[in-house]
């Protein structure tokens, strides 16, 4: 019997299965009328739709909006949250005191801060970003903490026998070590950082960006629009995602060893 590796082709083309079993269910559902034409639009025609909004420009700005406030958010929220976590992670006891804060508001729907960023800071594009970067920031922050918190002890026993500073166990054995839950913290960090933007441009007075797009087609019925606009979102996500995957496989090759 011959291996799965013996079918390399096979395998890479797997994800291509869940795609065509989508647009299928999608044009079954279109020919039992089982939603509304005008609410459903063909895959052809929301295809259609994306290709010209990239060809006119208007999608592709909206696209670029959304991705430069996400990644402005990420990296905000990276510079802020993962040095804090090193130092939190390095006093557990500083970080008792702080659990209930930070698991508070990590658990409070970024959402709900809306309002309170809006009164701070008005409405406008810093809004958008910081109220990203806070919720970004304590996913990292958590993340970043419970790593340096669980980071291997017989690795920082062999580096202190051997005579390394504090800092230098903290730098070169503690933080390599919580790299692994480092880089699942920036992925979920990043994706959050997403969904709040988009959510922010559809209801925070935006004249840009995906969610904007999605939110003004959904009042006009434009509904090529705005599935192009939704499937556009779901592409920059899974893209950003890859992108943190990537570097983690390149950068942490010593994970689980």
């Amino acid at each position: 019997m011959r291996s799965a590796a013996s079918f390399p082709i096979r395998d890479s083309l797997l994800p291509v299965v869940g795609v065509v079993v989508l647009v299928l269910l999608w044009y079954a559902a279109i020919a039992a009328k089982l939603v509304d034409p005008v609410l459903l639009p063909s895959p052809w025609e929301t295809m259609k739709a994306m290709w010209t909004g990239v060809a006119d420009g208007t999608l592709l700005h909206d696209f670029l909006r959304t991705v430069e406030r996400t990644i402005l958010a990420t990296l905000i929220a990276m510079v802020l949250a993962i040095p804090l976590g090193i130092v939190l992670g390095s006093w557990p006891r500083l970080y008792l005191a702080l659990e209930f804060v930070i698991d508070f508001f990590r658990s409070t729907p970024a959402s709900a801060m809306f309002p309170l960023f809006l009164v701070v800071f008005g409405v406008g594009d810093e809004t958008k970003i910081l109220v990203a970067t806070f919720g970004a920031a304590l996913v990292i922050l958590f993340n970043v903490a419970y790593g340096v918190m669980n980071a291997r002890k017989n690795r920082l026993l062999a580096a202190k026998v051997m005579g390394a500073s504090r800092a230098r166990i903290l730098f070169e054995v503690t933080l390599l070590e919580s790299l692994p839950q480092t880089f699942v913290g920036l992925r979920n960090g990043v994706s959050l950082a997403l969904v709040i933007v988009v959510v922010a441009e559809m209801f925070i007075g935006s004249a840009d960006g995906l969610g904007h797009r999605v939110f003004e087609a959904q009042q006009l019925l434009q509904m090529p629009d705005m599935y192009a606009a939704i499937f556009a979102a779901g592409a920059l996500g899974y893209c950003l995602n890859l992108l943190f995957q990537v570097a983690e496989r390149r950068l942490v090759h010593w994970s689980g060893k």
